[in-house]
C-alpha cells in the first residue's frame, strides 16, 4: 500500500466534507440575505454584517469565519473585516439573472434530505417521488433555472430556430413540458404576445407555483396551466413549438411521452429540449459538473423516474442516448444545436 495515496486521499475526503459544509453555510447565505447584505459593501466589521442582515450575532460571527475558511469571503486580520468580493457576489447574490448559481446551494439541503430513503432504494427498488421533496424543492429548481429561461431562452436560444421565432411573432401555439413554475412559458409569452401558451406538468404545487408566478408577472390571464400528462392531450393538437426544458432524463416514460410530443406538434414545428451537459461516456465526465450531476440523479432525478416505474435515464443521459430516443419517438430530424453554454445542451427536433 502507498502511504502518500492514503494519505492524499485522505485530504480529498476532508476536502469534499469541507465543500460539503460550504454547500450548507452557502446555503444559509443565501436564505438569509447574508450575500445580498454584503455585496457592493466593501469591507465590513462583523457587527456592521450583523446589523444590514438583521441576524443574530452568535450565527453570523460563526457563518463569516467559516465562509472565509472556505474561501466565498476574503478576511483582513488587521482591521478584523471582512469583504464579499464583488466577482463572488454576481454568481451569489445575484439572483433572477443568467448567472445566478445560488440556487445550487438552496437545492442540496433537499437533495440530502432524502439521502436515507434513497439508501434504501438500493436495497429494495423502486425511489423518492417528485412531491416527496416538498414546495422547497420546487422554489430551489427554479433559482436554478429561472434566471436562464427568463434571459436567454427566448432571446438567443430559440432564435436557433429562425422559421419558429418568426411564426411565433404573428400568433402560433406553444406547449411547455414539465414547464416546473412556468419560466419558460412566461419567457415566450413576453416576448411573442400573441401566442398562445400552455404549461404541462403532474405535480399539482408546482403548478399552483406557475399559476401564481404568472399572475404576479401579470400574465395570468393569457397563459394556461395545468396540472396533467401529455397522454390526457388530444393527439394531433398542432403546437408550431413544444419545450421539454431539463425534464426528459426525468420521464418515468420517456419513449412513449416523445411519442405522444411527436403527434402533439405541427407537421412543420419543433420540439425545443434542453438537458444537463454531459457526454456520453464516463471516461469524459470525470470533472466536477459531472460529478455534481450524477449526485443530483441519485438524489433527485434518476430516483423519481424509478419510483413511478420509469428506466431511470438520469441526469447524464447524454448526446448519443438522447438522439436516439428522438428518432425512436418517430422524429426524424433530430439536431443538437449550436448553443455555448457550460451546463445544458440543447436539441431540436423535428417530425
Amino acid at each position: 500500500m502507498d502511504k502518500d495515496r492514503v494519505k492524499a486521499f485522505a485530504e480529498k475526503v476532508y476536502a469534499d466534507m469541507a465543500g460539503t459544509m460550504a454547500v450548507g453555510m452557502a446555503y444559509v447565505g443565501v436564505k438569509t440575505g447574508l450575500f445580498r447584505a454584503m455585496e457592493g459593501k466593501g469591507a465590513m466589521r462583523a457587527g456592521e454584517v450583523v446589523a444590514a442582515a438583521e441576524l443574530q450575532s452568535r450565527y453570523v460571527e460563526e457563518w463569516l469565519k467559516g465562509m472565509t475558511a472556505a474561501g466565498y469571503l476574503h478576511y483582513d486580520a488587521t482591521a478584523d473585516s471582512y469583504r464579499l468580493p464583488d466577482e463572488h457576489a454576481f454568481l451569489l447574490a445575484s439572483e433572477g439573472t443568467d448567472h445566478f448559481m445560488g440556487g445550487l446551494f438552496y437545492f442540496a439541503p433537499t437533495l440530502l434530505r432524502v439521502a436515507p430513503n434513497v439508501a434504501e432504494a438500493f436495497r429494495t427498488g423502486g425511489g423518492v417521488k417528485f412531491e416527496e421533496f416538498g414546495s422547497e424543492g420546487v422554489v430551489a429548481l427554479d433559482m436554478i433555472n429561472s434566471g436562464q429561461y427568463e434571459n436567454r431562452l427566448a432571446s438567443h436560444w430559440l432564435t436557433k430556430l429562425p422559421d419558429i421565432a418568426e411564426r411565433l411573432q404573428s400568433g402560433g401555439r406553444v406547449l411547455d413540458v414539465g414547464c416546473g413554475v412556468g419560466r419558460v412559458g412566461m419567457a415566450i409569452a413576453k416576448t411573442f404576445p400573441k401566442c398562445e401558451v400552455i404549461g404541462l406538468d403532474p405535480d399539482a404545487e408546482t403548478i399552483r407555483q406557475a399559476q401564481a408566478a404568472a399572475t404576479k408577472a401579470g400574465l395570468g390571464g393569457r397563459m394556461q396551466f395545468v396540472a396533467k400528462t401529455t397522454d390526457t392531450l388530444e393527439r394531433g393538437a398542432g403546437f408550431d413549438l413544444i419545450t421539454a426544458c431539463d425534464c426528459v432524463h426525468d420521464f418515468s416514460a420517456p419513449g412513449k411521452t416523445l411519442a405522444e410530443l411527436r403527434h402533439l406538434v405541427k407537421p412543420d414545428g419543433a420540439l425545443f429540449i434542453v438537458e444537463p451537459k454531459a457526454a456520453d461516456d464516463l471516461q469524459d465526465n470525470i470533472n466536477p459538473i459531472a460529478a455534481m450531476y450524477y449526485g443530483m440523479s441519485i438524489f433527485h432525478c434518476m430516483t423519481q423516474s424509478l419510483a413511478d416505474g420509469g428506466p431511470g435515464l438520469g441526469t447524464c443521459l447524454g448526446p448519443r442516448r438522447t438522439m436516439e430516443l428522438l428518432r425512436t419517438a418517430g422524429f426524424e430530424k433530430v439536431q443538437l444545436l449550436d448553443i455555448r453554454s457550460q451546463t445544458n445542451l440543447f436539441y431540436a427536433a423535428r417530425p
